[in-house]
Order: C-alpha cells, then structure tokens, then sequence
C-alpha cells in the first residue's frame, strides 16, 4: 500500500467530525427549499420512506465500516496483510447478497410496511403514497452498503480523509438531484407531490453511486496489489468470514437501535396522537418535524458523535490488541469530555434559539416545529454520548454489554411511549414531549449500564471528570443567562438573512468566553496546540 497521511484519534476525528459536519450542514441548508417546494406534507412523506430505508441499511450493513475497521486495525497490528486484504474482498461479496436481499424485501413488501407506519389514519398521507416511496427509496439499498466496505477498509488503516470526503460528495450529488428532480417534477411536469418525493429519495441511490466510484478510484490506487489471497488455507478463510460476522453484529445492533427509536416514535406517535384527537394535517405536520426537518437540525449535534466513532473504534481496537489499557481509558475519559464540553452546551444553545433557528431554516409554516426540537434537540446530544460509547464498547469487544443495554432502553422506550404522550396531555404539556421523554429515558438506561460497568471492568475511574462538573455547571449557567437575554434582544427579529448573522456573532461570541473560560480543560481534551497541529499535519 502506498505511504499516505495516518490519522491519530483526536485530529482523525477532527477531519471525521468536520466532513460529517459538512454533509449534515448541507443537508439542512437543501431543506429551505426543499421545505418550501413539499411542505409538511411532503417533508413526513419523505421522513416515512428515509426511516424505513435508514432500517434496511441498517440491516444490510451499517456494522460493517466500523467493523471491518475495526479488524483492519487488528490485522495491521498483528501484520496479517492476507489475511486483511480477503477480508476486504469476501465482505463485499456477503454485503452484495444482503443488499439485494434488503431490497427484494423491501420493494416487495413495500405496502405492508405502509400499513405498519401510518396505521388507520385517515386524512393527509395515505398507504399507497407511502408505498410509492418507499419502493423509489429501496434502490438505495443496492448501492448505498457497498459503500461502508471501503470506508471501513480505509478508516482501519486510520485514513480518515478519503472516507470523509467521500460522504461530501454523497451529499452534493444527492442534493441536486433532489432539488433539480423534485422541481423538475413540481414545476416542469407539473405532476403531484407524491412523484416528487419518489425522485427526492431516489437520490440518495445516485449519490451513493458517485461516491463508490470515487472510493473505488481511490482504494485502487492504494491497495498493494502484490498481496495475493489464493493461498490463503480454507479454515483461515472460515475464521476470517465468522469475525467479520460476530464484529458487525454489535455494530448493527446499536444502529437499528438508534433508528428504531426514530422508527417506534414515528408508528406510535401516529396512533397516539390520533387517539388523543388530532386532526391528519396536524399529525402529518409534527410527523414531519419527528421523522424530516427536525431530525436534520438534530444532526449538528450527533454529527459528532459519529465522527468521533470513526475514529475511536479502530484507535480502542489496536489498544486493546497491544493491551494498553491506560489509553483506552483515556479515550473514554475523553469522549465523555466531549459530550460535556462541546455536545451538551451546543444542544442548549440552540435550544434556546430554537425558534429562530427554525425560522431561519422553515419558515413559519410549521408552528410545530420550533417547540419540537426545543426538547429534542437535548435528547440528541444524549444519543450523541450513546452512539460513542457504544462503539467504544465495540472497539472493546464488550458485545453483551452493547445487546443488555440497547435492549433494555429500547424496551423501555417503546413501552413508555404511548403512557406518557396520555400522561403529558393530561397534565397539559405538549403530548409528543411524552414521546421524546421516552426517548430520553431510553438512552439514559443506555448509557448507566455501559458507564458503570466500564467502572468495573477496565477501573474507568469518573472522579476527575467530576471533579470538573462543579465548575462546569457555573459555566452553563453564566452561558444559558447570556444565551436567554441575547435570545430575548432579537424576539422581535424576523429576517432570515438579518437573523444568520445576530445569531452567527451572538454564538461566536459566546463560544470565546466560553472557550476561555475553560481553555484548561479544551487543552487536556485537544492537547496544547491542537490546531496548529492539526493544519500542519494537513499541509504536511
């Protein structure tokens, strides 16, 4: 393989968290016009079809980058270079046949899975426009899960760059078919919404086609193509194929399960709203924002998680196989550092701007919105700390762990989901808080069982962080003050362009202080100097 730039965890994650970051930013700023060509109607037609299809890839594959990284980093340590290179070779193959298998299913079944979604409601969306979608959406599925081979084949040899920027150009292909397509459909052809939404999701099947060219160029120029598999014994191949199978396992049980939070509260929010009276234009307008457009500002905020993901689970894999435990722990301590100092507070700001934010991006159309991800957009920075302490637990190897805590607050979730939408209607809170209490409740059973039993297993000692809480909340408060009296300066401020730039100085503004004020604590994160590190190492 020929010699290129390697990627630690801190400044990997820095280039996973930045290309991630891009891709979500990009994601949100294509649904103001998205938004104002499909509405909310559109907007839960198309959060129908991405969850169903977000489970699918799941199920094909979304254990599989972080997996075979994961065994990539492994083999590399050891110096198995057969061994990692028909590993990358027969997992291609095994995603193919599941990719064909999830889409067969998926096409075919598609009004079942309709039926399961939406119920018996009978206004706004019916089951055949959900239908229709979704079959238009599954062509994804052949595509989309070849890519995570070659990004987890590149993230175990710690190359985070070429991976990430390949999701960039996932998106911008994806975007322009989706504004070019939905508005050629809307306002060229003049056809209905439903056609137009069944080209939007399509795209995500052009996107993820440009991207595996651009990975496949890649890999190609890379790879050693001296090191031949042929000879490789039958029972190597065996042991080989099993791992790759017991590794993605964990890795698609903790992605279902973050989805299948999305995808419960999406089926039971229908039924509960509709038995708590809601009419079909209203329970479409906050399915849109569950399932849409306030997923999608969400996203800022678990974009680093999975950016940090990327990059924890091969560094704790390689750790584990040369047994150095102290770096693991720190790796942990870290990633908790992070939810805290950066996750956390970022959700809260933006929860206090919420309104504008939605303003900014959706306009007034939806009043559903803005109260929606004032709560949701704290539950994200909880999934944020689940989704990376789960993988950590992965690059451990902590696979009963991972299934006991996912099941049981998933479990816990569905069964409270449906109570406390009737509990907090009784009490005169928004019902769907009930649903995202459920949701919070969840991950925080998640998250208990993992960070208790790391205390135990590897002496993962909290202390220092909590020595550290103290100060950090007096940080939060002096923020969430000055974050509630800025808010308050521009209520009355109702320009989108105007409202970009008050809320763009009022955060950097913030995000000095507030970086002063812990300037320690960035540093023992970071280390001293990371960025100058960090843009040396780039231009290197």
């Amino acid at each position: 393989m020929k010699k290129m730039k390697k990627n630690g965890f801190i400044d990997g994650a820095i280039i996973a968290v930045i290309a991630i970051f891009i891709t979500k930013f990009l994601g949100i700023i294509y649904a103001i016009p998205f938004n104002s060509m499909v509405g909310s109607k559109g907007g839960a037609l198309y959060g129908y079809a991405y969850n169903i299809y977000n489970l699918f890839l799941i199920i094909s594959s979304a254990g599989i980058p972080l997996a075979i990284s994961k065994l990539v980093s492994e083999y590399n340590e050891q110096g198995k270079l057969i061994e990692k290179e028909y590993l990358y070779k027969s997992t291609k193959k095994i995603i193919l046949i599941f990719s064909i298998i999830s889409f067969l299913f998926c096409f075919i079944f598609a009004k079942e899975i309709a039926t399961l979604i939406i119920g018996s409601k009978l206004e706004g969306i019916n089951i055949n426009d959900v239908t229709y979608v979704i079959r238009w959406v599954s062509f994804a599925i052949l595509i989309v899960p070849l890519l995570s081979v070659s990004r987890g084949y590149l993230q175990g040899h710690g190359y985070i760059s070429i991976p990430s920027f390949s999701q960039v150009i996932e998106q911008i292909v994806r975007i322009i078919v989706v504004l070019g397509g939905c508005y050629y459909i809307l306002y060229i052809l003049k056809l209905d919404l439903t056609t137009a939404i069944g080209i939007s999701v399509f795209a995500a099947a052009i996107g993820g086609m440009a991207a595996y060219i651009y990975l496949a160029f890649k890999i190609f120029k890379i790879r050693d193509k001296n090191i031949k598999t042929n000879n490789l014994k039958k029972q190597d191949k065996i042991i080989i194929i099993k791992k790759i199978i017991i590794y993605a396992i964990p890795f698609i049980i903790i992605n279902i399960a973050n989805t299948l939070y999305n995808t419960t509260d999406m089926i039971l929010l229908n039924r509960g709203l509709t038995y708590l009276g809601f009419n079909g234009e209203n329970i479409d307008a906050i399915s849109s924002v569950f399932t849409t457009w306030g997923v999608k500002i969400n996203t800022i905020i678990t974009s680093i998680a999975t950016g940090i993901a990327i990059s924890l689970v091969p560094n704790i894999a390689k750790d584990k196989t040369s047994n150095n435990i102290e770096n693991i722990k720190n790796n942990f301590l870290k990633t908790i550092q992070i939810f805290l100092y950066i996750a956390l507070p970022l959700a809260i700001f933006m929860s206090i701007f919420s309104d504008k934010i939605w303003l900014i991006f959706f306009g007034s159309s939806n009043n559903f919105g803005p109260i929606i991800i004032k709560y949701s957009l704290i539950v994200a920075a909880f999934d944020a700390l689940y989704i990376m302490i789960s993988n950590g637990l992965q690059g451990l190897g902590k696979t009963k762990l991972i299934y006991l805590s996912v099941f049981l607050g998933l479990g816990i979730n569905l069964l409270l989901d449906i109570p406390l939408m009737y509990l907090f209607d009784q009490l005169n809170i928004y019902p769907y808080y009930g649903a995202i209490t459920a949701t919070l409740i969840g991950y925080t059973i998640s998250l208990v069982i993992p960070l208790i039993a790391l205390n135990k297993d590897i002496n993962l000692n909290y202390n220092y962080i909590l020595k550290k809480i103290p100060k950090l909340l007096i940080t939060y408060i002096i923020m969430i003050f000055l974050s509630l009296i800025s808010c308050d300066i521009i209520d009355n401020v109702y320009n989108r362009i105007l409202l970009v730039i008050l809320i763009g100085l009022i955060g950097l503004i913030l995000l000095i202080l507030y970086y002063f004020i812990n300037k320690m604590e960035f540093m023992e994160i970071f280390g001293k100097n990371i960025l100058n590190k960090f843009l040396k190492r780039r231009n290197d």
